[in-house]
């Protein structure tokens, strides 16, 4: 679709930050991308490869792997993280193309900070540039591949 930000990102028009977590003929995994600024390391994007706008619009296949990556990468990053919760969400108001988020709650976050658009108001949060959001990515990478049945 011509002018569909996720779109431009999987025909490789748009470079976005990290690398691939997963890729396969129906979805697309890797980090959140804030266009330079520093990243909240654990948001992380799944989108779906087919434009359709919302969940309802998935076929059955594509629904299996969307939901089993869902379950994949949030244990990704509980165990190759430590992250103690996984925040989960569509929105598709400004991008109508089907994309989840996952956001990871660290240990020792305040409850004041609980939520996955809250976590970034808090002065600790754990933030990084390209390089460590690379480098995240290439752990959570690994553990799914080397967990391919969990």
């Amino acid at each position: 679709m011509d002018g569909c930000f996720i779109c431009n990102k999987h025909s490789g028009n748009i470079q976005t930050s990290g690398i691939a977590i997963y890729e396969d003929d129906f979805v697309y995994v890797g980090h959140i991308d804030r266009n330079g600024n520093p990243n909240y390391l654990g948001h992380i994007m799944i989108d779906l490869k087919r434009h359709v706008p919302t969940l309802g619009e998935m076929n059955m296949e594509e629904a299996k792997v969307f939901g089993m990556m869902m379950a994949k990468v949030s244990k990704a990053l509980m165990e190759s993280e430590a992250a103690e919760h996984i925040y989960s969400f569509v929105a598709g108001d400004s991008v109508p193309h089907l994309h989840m988020h996952l956001v990871a709650r660290y240990p020792n976050t305040p409850k004041e900070f609980w939520g996955p658009n809250a976590v970034y108001d808090w002065e600790e949060a754990p933030m990084g540039n390209n390089e460590e959001v690379i480098s995240l990515c290439s752990r959570l990478k690994k553990y799914i591949e080397n967990h391919p049945y969990e």
